[in-house]
């Protein structure tokens, strides 16, 4: 590199300034400076190769990052697929889960209504077997005439509902404690007594009266002496027999009731097999404990005792005042019912 220097005209010193230092010369300066270009440009070239490689390894490097970014996009996205698949999974675990503890939750709700209806169930069996036991009692009964087996059914009936311990059965243990307190004190005829009187009763009405039969002849008035063979006359004498006859063949007497006018000896015999056979019906329905048919019979029988037999006799007052005590003894045989033990039994049956 040439470098052309050009005559100038010195100028003036100035005064007070520096002195001027001497011009360079061409052959001083050139290699110098060749060498300062030089080293500048080896400086720059270095500089330009360190930079190079700088930006080269910065390449490299954001190469490599690059890939290893794509490599974890790659990544993220396969756990992304992963993890939407085990979202997938999740959610179907879960609706499975929800969808069993739906059914679980219904067989639970289902055992509950179970074990309730199982509950329900045995306090309706046990509600409809005592009100069985307890009717079946009443029956027995009614057929012996004793209180016996009505006390221990109802008894039975007390210890099953204590033993039960439900709540909605005390109303029920409370009837039957008045029920079993009302038949202790209930005092029943003697059923024995009853059926002697109707056995006297029969055997009396073939010797009753009839009202509109003819008196009997007495006997002590039969081992008296007649009036004809005390006259000595014949004529007195059979005028005395002729009187009697005509006495005989007209009868004078108070019959209250017309019907007892109008029987017939044929018919008076019917009339007693009919009482007797009313007494019988009303002795087997004592038996049978069939009180209202005993009732009907004896009421029956009372009827034709007023009506068709001489009330004036003994026999027929005697009669009527056995009937009379029969009829009475009846009202104690009616045995005490259970009338609130039934009711309560409807009532728990009822669920009420």
């Amino acid at each position: 590199m040439n470098i052309e220097s050009s005559a100038v005209a010195p100028s003036p010193p100035v005064e007070g300034a520096p002195p001027a230092l001497p011009p360079l010369t061409q052959g001083t300066a050139s290699p110098r400076m060749q060498w300062a270009i030089a080293l500048i440009a080896a400086v720059g070239l270095l500089a330009s190769g360190l930079l190079w490689q700088k930006v080269a390894s910065i390449q490299e490097q954001l190469a490599r990052q690059s890939a290893d970014s794509g490599a974890q996009a790659t990544e993220a996205r396969a756990t992304a697929r992963q993890a939407q698949a085990l979202a997938m999974e999740t959610a179907a675990k879960l609706a499975v889960t929800e969808a069993r503890l739906s059914e679980v939750s219904m067989q639970r709700t289902q055992l509950e209504e179970l074990m309730q209806s199982l509950s329900r169930s045995r306090d309706e069996n046990l509600v409809v077997d005592i009100e069985s036991s307890v009717r079946l009692a009443q029956q027995q009964a009614q057929l012996t005439g004793s209180l016996e087996p009505l006390l221990a059914a109802l008894k039975s009936a007390d210890l099953r509902v204590t033993r039960a311990a439900q709540p909605r059965l005390t109303p029920l243990q409370r009837a039957i404690a008045r029920d079993v307190a009302r038949i202790k004190a209930t005092a029943l005829a003697d059923t024995p007594a009853l059926l002697i009187k109707l056995d006297e009763l029969v055997l009396l009405a073939d010797d009753l009266p009839i009202a509109n039969a003819v008196a009997a002849t007495r006997a002590n008035e039969s081992l008296k002496r007649k009036p004809e063979e005390t006259v000595t006359s014949w004529w007195v004498r059979l005028g005395l027999l002729v009187r009697d006859e005509v006495r005989s063949l007209v009868r004078v007497s108070r019959i209250e009731e017309p019907e007892a006018a109008l029987l017939s000896p044929e018919q008076s015999f019917f009339l007693r097999e009919n009482l007797k056979l009313k007494l019988l019906n009303a002795r087997l329905g004592l038996l049978s404990r069939q009180i209202d048919s005993v009732r009907s019979d004896l009421a029956t029988a009372s009827v034709s005792l007023g009506r068709y037999f001489d009330a004036s006799s003994r026999r027929t007052q005697t009669a009527v005042t056995l009937l009379q005590q029969v009829q009475t003894q009846l009202k104690a045989l009616e045995l005490p019912r259970v009338d609130d033990t039934l009711a309560a039994l409807s009532t728990a049956a009822a669920g009420r």
